[in-house]
C-alpha cells in the first residue's frame, strides 16, 4: 500500500471515481465500502480507514464524515481482509484441537470460511444502507437519516452484487478470495451501474457549503497529498491484478504451485520444543501471503512504476513504522496463545491447560447462552489488539473449547468469534486513531467509537440471530459435536 502511495497509483485510482456519480451517498457506498472492501482484501489491518477516507475527502467529504464512514464499512470485508489472514489465523490456532476431534484442519478452514461469509452477507445487506443513513444523520443539511432511503434501492444491488460474489469466493475458493476478488467484481458492476444512474436517487444529495461545516468535522492538521505523477489507471492497478492471478494460480495449484510451495522444503521447523514431544511448530514461509505475493509484487512495483530510489526508501520506511507496532502486539499476543495452550502438556505440573481451564469457566457461566457472549469476545479482542487477526489468534482456541463444553457448534462459535473480531473494527483504537491522523480530525477518538458503538451492537446482534439460529436448530458441521461427545 505504501509503495502504491509512493508512487503514485493511489492518485491514479482516485481519479477514477472522480466523475462516477455526483450524488454523495452513491459515493460513500462505491469508495467507503466496496473500494474499502478490496482494499481490506488487499491490505487489511486498517488500511481501508487509512485509505478510503482520504480519498472520500478529495471527494469533498468532511473529514470527520469520511473517517466515520469508512470505519463502519470495514466490517463485512475484515475477516477475510489481508487475502484471508485472520480467518486462516483463527483455523490454524485451533488445528490441533480438531484434529483431537478426529477433524481435518482443511475442511474445518472450508467451513469456517463458508459460515463466517453467510453471516457477514447477511449483515451486508443492512450495513450497506447504514453507512450512508449515519452519514445522512449526522451530516447532512438537514440531519435526518430519512434522506438516506432515496439512496437504499442502489444500497440494496450493491450489497447484493457484492454478496454473490463473496458468497461464492467462501464456497468454493477459501478465506483468500472473498474480500479481495468479490470487491473488485463488484466495482465493475457497481461503477457502470452508479454512471449509468441505474437505481440511483432522482435528486442528487450533498453536503452543506464548506464554509458551513462545524469545525469538529474539518481536519485540524494539513495531510499529506499522495504522490500525483499522472499515471494511467491500467498501470495503478496492475500490482492488484498480478497479486490476484499469483493467490488464484497457487490456490487453485496451477502447474504445480501448491504442492511445491506447501512441501517440506519450504517449511521452518523447531521440534520438541523445551524437551516435550508433543510441543512442536512449523512455519511455511511461502504459503504466508505476506512474503509471497505481497513482498515479490512490492518489489516487482519499483520497477514497473519506474519508483526513484528515494521514493523506494521512504515506501520501506513508512511501511517498517506501521508495522512495528502490530508485530509487538502480535509476537507477544501469540506467545501467549501458545502458553495457555500447552500448559497441560507437562502431566507433571497439571493435565489441563490454562485455555481448557478458562472455557470451563465461561461453559459453566453462560451455558446455553454462550452463542451470545461469543461475538462480543470478538469485538472486544478487536477493540484492545486493534486488529481481528490479534482477536482471532488470543481468543479463537477458548471459542473452541467452550463450544466443545456447552456442546454447541465449534465451527459457528469460532465464526462468531471471528465475525466479531471484524465488528470489532469499527470502534478499535488502533483504527479510529489511524482514521483520526489520515483524515487529521485528531481529538475526536471519543466521538467515532461512541458514534459507531450501536452500528458494532447491531452487526453482533444480527450475526447471533443468523448463527445462533443455525445452532438451535442443530447445525454441526463437519460433525464436531458429535466427536466431542455433545
Amino acid at each position: 500500500m505504501n509503495t502504491l502511495k509512493h508512487s503514485g497509483a493511489v492518485t491514479a485510482i482516485q481519479r477514477v471515481f472522480n466523475n462516477v456519480n455526483p450524488d454523495r451517498r452513491i459515493q460513500a457506498i462505491l469508495v467507503g465500502f466496496v473500494f474499502g472492501a478490496f482494499i481490506e482484501g488487499a491490505a487489511g489491518f486498517g488500511t481501508p480507514a487509512a485509505l478510503a477516507a482520504p480519498l472520500l475527502i478529495s471527494l469533498g467529504f468532511p473529514p470527520l464524515c469520511a473517517a466515520i464512514v469508512a470505519l463502519i464499512y470495514n466490517s463485512v470485508p475484515v475477516s477475510y481482509g489481508a487475502v484471508g489472514t485472520p480467518t486462516n489465523t483463527a483455523a490454524a490456532t485451533v488445528a490441533q484441537a480438531v484434529e483431537q476431534l478426529g477433524g481435518n484442519k482443511e475442511a474445518f478452514t472450508m467451513a469456517l470460511t463458508k459460515y463466517t461469509a453467510i453471516g457477514h452477507a447477511t449483515c451486508c445487506l443492512f450495513f450497506v444502507f447504514i453507512g450512508i443513513f449515519v452519514m445522512c444523520k449526522l451530516f447532512g443539511k438537514n440531519k435526518k437519516g430519512k434522506e438516506a432511503f432515496a439512496a437504499l434501492p442502489f444500497a440494496l444491488f450493491t450489497a447484493v452484487t457484492f454478496d454473490v460474489f463473496y458468497l461464492l469466493m467462501a464456497f468454493f475458493f477459501g478465506p483468500e478470495f472473498p474480500s479481495l476478488v468479490g470487491a473488485i467484481l463488484t466495482l465493475f458492476v457497481v461503477i457502470f451501474a452508479a454512471k449509468k444512474g441505474f437505481l440511483c436517487p432522482k435528486e442528487v444529495w450533498d453536503f452543506k457549503p464548506r464554509e458551513q461545516w462545524h469545525s469538529d468535522w474539518l481536519s485540524k492538521q494539513e495531510v499529506k497529498q499522495d504522490v500525483d505523477n499522472g499515471m494511467s489507471a491500467v498501470l495503478a492497478w496492475l500490482p492488484y491484478v498480478l497479486i490476484a492471478l499469483i493467490l488464484v494460480g497457487t490456490r487453485l495449484n496451477w502447474f504445480g504451485l501448491k504442492t511445491l510451495l506447501t512441501s517440506d522444503a519450504f517449511k521452518v521447523k523447531i521440534s520438541h520444543i523445551l524437551g516435550i514431544e508433543s510441543v512442536n511448530w512449523a512455519w511455511n514461509w511461502s504459503w504466508c501471503p505476506g512474503i509471497f505475493p505481497f513482498i515479490l509484487v512490492c518489489i516487482l512495483t519499483f520497477f514497473l512504476h519506474k519508483m526513484p530510489m528515494q521514493k523506494v526508501k521512504e515506501s520501506i520506511s513508512d511501511t517498517f513504522k506501521q508495522v512495528l507496532g502490530a508485530a509487538i502486539a502480535l509476537f507477544f499476543g501469540v506467545s501467549m496463545v501458545y502458553i495457555y495452550r500447552n500448559t497441560g502438556m507437562s502431566a507433571q505440573l497439571t493435565d489441563k491447560s490454562m485455555l481448557y481451564v478458562m472455557a470451563l469457566g465461561l461453559a459453566q457461566i453462560f451455558q446455553g447462552a454462550y452463542v451470545i457472549i461469543a461475538p462480543v469476545i470478538g469485538v472486544l479482542g478487536a477493540f484492545m489488539s486493534g486488529s481481528n487477526t490479534v482477536s482471532n489468534t488470543l481468543f479463537s482456541g477458548l471459542q473452541f473449547q467452550t463450544a466443545t463444553l456447552v456442546h454447541m457448534s465449534p465451527v459457528l462459535i469460532v465464526a462468531l468469534q471471528n465475525i466479531g473480531g471484524a465488528a470489532g473494527n469499527m470502534i478499535c483504537v488502533n483504527n479510529v486513531v489511524a482514521a483520526c491522523a489520515t483524515t487529521g480530525t485528531m481529538g475526536n477518538e471519543g466521538k467515532i467509537i461512541k458514534t459507531n458503538a450501536l452500528p458494532c451492537l447491531i452487526y453482533c446482534i444480527i450475526a447471533i440471530l443468523v448463527l445462533g439460529g443455525m445452532i438451535v436448530f442443530g447445525v454441526d458441521p463437519l460433525g464436531l459435536v458429535a466427536a466431542a461427545g455433545g
